[in-house]
């Protein structure tokens, strides 16, 4: 962690809807005038799409049937973390993009799913923003948790998460409900190992519930709505934290355990502006302090 730099980092499985999150950040940033440096968990990976396609089939060929994104033999775990320690002691790093669909590809004269160059970070930035799938991961050779100043797990229920990621992949991605409940499938192992464990790491995490029928989610033909939902927030150190604030702010929220403010989901976004406003104010403030004593 570091006053001078600080670094804040939004963690959660394919389908969980950690970009809301980062939309709301940005939110915040535009408004209270924030200069991050954005990093896109997806970067990352090891391959790019054509060659993890092909890694998979070995896999596939050789009997491994869990070979996925979310493993360490996928991604590129030490430079994350060298990233994260890099820019907390000294404000900058090395980062990359993944180029998803064309039109983030054509600027770069790339094709989709390719990565660019490897570059530094913008100079003078006032804190390191991630969003990905990795952003509290703990293994033995690496503790990428230990370096956020923030740090916040997007989990929404299970059925909630595959109907995101299959609704999105098929109607986004253009891929077949087969395939997708076969990606699925296949990254079980790994969201078990690599994935759940990080939400015992996290200082804040947030997890939509529906109050509709998700039993089956590979038959759901749309993503139940945010009214259609709660936000469970649950604070890994509550201290600080008003909640009776929160309450008042929040129409029909309310308290679950002493840790942990349920409010309606539609509102989620509010509450996190009232959370994350106060930490963004203090983490600027702290940061001044510093830089104005060196």
């Amino acid at each position: 962690m570091s006053e001078r730099h600080p670094i804040i980092a939004i963690t959660g499985s394919s389908g969980a809807g950690t970009s809301s999150v980062t939309r709301t950040f940005e939110n915040i940033f535009r408004r209270e005038h924030v200069r991050a440096a954005i990093i896109e968990g997806d970067s990352f990976h090891r391959h790019d799409r054509k060659a993890m396609r092909a890694r998979q089939a070995e896999a596939e060929a050789d009997g491994n049937k869990n070979f996925s994104h979310f493993g360490p033999e996928n991604n590129l775990f030490p430079e994350l973390e060298q990233l994260f320690r890099s820019y907390g002691e000294t404000g900058n790093g090395m980062r990359r993009k993944y180029l998803h669909d064309p039109v983030e590809a054509a600027p770069y004269q790339q094709e989709p799913g390719t990565f660019t160059a490897w570059e530094r970070l913008p100079e003078n930035t006032d804190l390191l923003f991630y969003e990905g799938l990795h952003g509290a991961v703990v293994t033995p050779e690496v503790n990428i948790a230990q370096h956020p100043d923030l740090l916040i797990g997007v989990v929404p229920v299970i059925n909630l998460e595959w109907i995101q990621k299959l609704y999105r992949d098929k109607n986004v991605r253009g891929y077949s409900a087969e395939a997708v409940t076969d990606t699925i499938l296949r990254r079980m192992p790994d969201y078990v190992n690599y994935i759940c464990p990080q939400f015992a790491h996290t200082h804040v995490n947030f997890q939509r519930v529906p109050v509709v029928d998700t039993s089956n989610p590979f038959i759901a033909r749309d993503i139940p709505s945010a009214d259609e939902s709660l936000c469970v927030i649950r604070f890994a150190n509550p201290k600080g934290i008003d909640f009776q604030y929160l309450m008042n702010m929040v129409k029909d929220s309310f308290m679950s355990r002493a840790n942990t403010i349920v409010v309606p989901g539609g509102k989620m976004e509010l509450a996190m502006q009232l959370i994350f406003t106060p930490f963004i104010w203090r983490m600027m403030d702290r940061r001044k302090r510093v830089l104005h004593a060196i």
